[in-house]
């Protein structure tokens, strides 16, 4: 993919944009709305976080539990829609908020998850002249010198920017050979309302890794920092235009796909020209076979070109939802119609990228495989691989529901699985999804980007072809990639040979010393599981002295008031101290784990 750049002579000084006019505020941004805006946010998370506390803390310490459980899924499944509610209402970040926490299958329960995974940028466009103020101070020339024409009127409006239809001026289409382009321009004060948003969301970031039952499960701090990495990138397009010549790059010689050229004399931080590629979209099925596209045809060939994004190259879009790929006919002749071929895939929109390293490719491969041969111990053993479980987690229930969901569902293509009994899909989820939730890990940041391309790449396939079976995709690549590995798998094959050779030579000795150490009594078993409970228990009883305590001062300090009103209030308020012990020991301990 060339760059394309403008041959446009400098522009007349009565051209160039006001420079107060290109300084000015923007509406919507000022300091008293950011302020307002994040402490609405915080407001709401300190509401749900207050919730939760009382339910899932508070009431279980006085043997509440079946209270607190009984209303669980609903009261979740609240607090998700009451956010869906306060993220399409704020917009900006918060909706990539939402669409993020969607993802999150490792750390949210599937009430939160699920009702966000629809939370789609329903926003409204920004008015054109906020738009075009923003644009002639990026690009320093007015619309009307930069574009011979430009429709107001918005072709996508987004939580970070909106699309318009735009026509290169004369110079310029003579130069890049380019005419009709679309102008991606981002909201107005766009990246003031991310710095806001991320600065609450770091905040309660804090306040959650104060509380142990969520930092014994996730570093919310670096979940936070994961999220506002990736979002940063989103609103920089000069970082997505590199990101598309480098996708361009790795499928120069690949025919079956396409990526738009840039304008770059006409592209900013903030605003991104790129060819006008406007196509059939991948899913518009009818279009495909009115255009004699065999979607069968799209579905397998999609979800190749995806595998080599991940295996080959290393580098993948991590959005490939319908509107980001169009199915572009080709016409005899033209490029890219090589060996008969009449149609292509074209990406667009490169703001989110993954990329995977040698590290994290080898553990996928281990997963692929293992997937391909329907290995639930080979699941396990490459999810631990990928580095997504700590060392220490006992996987064995994990091991047992990745068999037992080989043995049922595995292999079965879309079309089999809508003929299984719904309430057999929901009972699997609920007991794997709590197997999952009770293991000490997190999902990296590029993996759960690989999630979320292939879970829109399985759904894809499948919406283009009911019969599609992402196994019959699997399988072909791990073939080819148990070939290509075959070399390390040997030489890996040849150290455990000699491994096992040395352990077997030092075994006589090692046996002697034990056998010795038994007779001497010095032989000690640690066990972190059976001391991590004995320690919970030990802490239990010191709650329960704790409540006692608070029990005989309180009731003492009722009795005593009438006849000494000083003792009786100094003993309430005493009283006081072990309530506190009672409700909230161990709840804000920063103990490490245990050796």
């Amino acid at each position: 993919m060339r760059r394309v750049a403008s041959c446009t002579p400098s522009s007349p000084r009565t051209d160039r944009v006001p420079t107060a006019r290109r300084h000015r505020g923007v509406q919507g941004t000022d300091v008293g709305n950011l302020r307002a805006r994040s402490r609405r946010i915080l407001r709401f998370a300190a509401l749900y976080l207050a919730q939760t506390w009382w339910y899932e803390l508070v009431l279980p310490r006085f043997g509440l539990a079946r209270l607190a459980a009984r209303n669980r899924s609903a009261r979740l499944q609240h607090i998700a829609q009451r956010f869906h509610v306060l993220a399409v209402d704020l917009g900006g970040l918060m909706i990539k908020v939402g669409q993020f926490m969607s993802s999150r299958l490792d750390v949210l329960p599937p009430e939160i998850t699920k009702e966000l995974e629809g939370l789609q940028d329903e926003v409204p466009p920004v008015p054109f002249p906020d738009i075009r103020a923003l644009a002639e101070a990026e690009l320093g020339v007015t619309l009307e010198r930069a574009f011979s024409y430009i429709d107001p009127t918005p072709l996508a409006a987004a939580s970070l920017g909106q699309v318009h239809r735009a026509r290169l001026s004369t110079l310029d289409a003579a130069e890049t050979g380019l005419l009709d382009v679309v102008v991606k321009i981002q909201r107005p004060g766009i990246a003031e309302i991310v710095d806001v948003d991320l600065g609450a969301l770091r905040r309660v970031a804090r306040w959650l890794s104060r509380v142990r039952l969520v930092s014994d499960r996730v570093d919310m701090p670096a979940l936070v920092e994961e999220f506002a990495f990736t979002s940063l990138e989103e609103i920089d397009y000069l970082r997505e235009a590199a990101s598309a010549e480098r996708f361009a790059q790795n499928f120069a010689d690949d025919a079956r796909v396409g990526v738009p050229e840039f304008v770059w004399e006409r592209t900013t931080r903030r605003v991104l020209t790129l060819q006008d590629v406007t196509a059939i979209k991948i899913n518009d099925v009818d279009g495909l076979r009115a255009a004699g596209i065999d979607p069968s045809e799209v579905a397998d060939d999609f979800a190749a070109v995806m595998f080599d994004q991940l295996f080959v190259h290393g580098y993948f879009h991590a959005d490939p939802h319908p509107g980001n790929i169009f199915v572009t006919p080709l016409a005899a002749g033209a490029p890219g119609a090589e060996g008969g071929r009449t149609w292509k895939f074209t990406f667009i929109d490169f703001g989110m990228m993954g990329e995977v390293p040698d590290a994290l490719r080898q553990g996928l491969v281990q997963l692929l495989i293992a997937a391909a041969s329907r290995d639930g111990k080979g699941m396990v053993d490459g999810i631990r691989e990928v580095g997504v479980l700590l060392p220490s987690a006992d996987t064995a229930e994990l091991e047992r529901a990745m068999t037992k969901l080989f043995a049922r569902f595995g292999g079965m293509g879309f079309a089999e699985l809508q003929d299984v009994d719904p309430r057999e899909f929901r009972a699997f989820a609920i007991e794997f999804g709590d197997v999952v939730r009770s293991l000490p890990f997190q999902l990296p940041e590029n993996f759960l980007l690989i999630v979320r391309a292939m879970s829109l790449t399985s759904g894809m396939c499948s919406s283009l072809d009911p019969a599609f079976n992402i196994w019959n995709s699997v399988e072909p690549y791990s073939a080819q990639l148990i070939r290509t590995e075959g070399g390390n798998v040997v030489q890996a094959a040849a150290k455990q040979v000699v491994s096992v050779a040395g352990v077997v030579a030092r075994l006589p000795r090692r046996l002697d010393n034990l056998l010795t150490r038994f007779d001497e009594g010095t032989v000690s078993v640690q066990t972190p599981r059976i001391e991590r409970r004995l320690i919970d228990l030990e802490r239990t009883g010191r709650q329960v002295i704790s409540a006692i305590l608070f029990t005989a001062l309180l009731i003492g300090g009722i009795l005593l008031r009438s006849d000494d009103v000083v003792l009786g209030t100094v003993l309430l308020v005493v009283s006081a101290l072990p309530l506190l012990h009672a409700l909230f020991a161990g709840t804000l301990a920063r103990r490490g784990p245990l050796p």
